[in-house]
């Protein structure tokens, strides 16, 4: 079965640190862009951050630049994504997806069922 699976959401308070990830079954994720996509309710989905195949580009989005680091480890499968100094607008549910190749440009093909993020006080 060819999917990705989206894991560590859970309620944290405003400035704790989570660490998403990306596990991906019935394929390999060598040769594919990752990014992370959240979507919280009443709002579109909002891009988060990208990696390439090769993890020489990264990409963040401008709010959270400097607090969420994206990774990758080809040979467990999986990509992460370290969330520090959360904010409550950081609130949504967070998922991953597979570009159409190496790069970030690419479109997606592929992405998971979600895992929520929920910061509060």
């Amino acid at each position: 079965q060819v999917q990705l699976v989206e894991s560590g959401g859970g309620l944290v308070q405003p400035g704790g640190s989570l660490r998403l990830s990306c596990a991906a079954s019935g394929f390999s994720l060598d040769y594919y862009a990752i990014s992370w996509f959240r979507q919280a309710p009443g709002k579109e989905r909002e891009g988060v951050s990208c990696i390439s195949s090769g993890a020489g580009t990264v990409y963040y989005t401008n709010s959270v630049k400097g607090r969420f680091t994206i990774s990758r480890d080809n040979a467990k499968n999986t990509v992460y994504l370290q969330m520090n100094s959360l904010k409550p607008e950081d609130t949504a549910v967070y998922y991953c997806d597979r570009r159409g190749g190496y790069f970030c440009s690419g479109d997606v093909s592929l992405w998971g069922q979600g895992t929520q993020v929920t910061v509060s006080a």
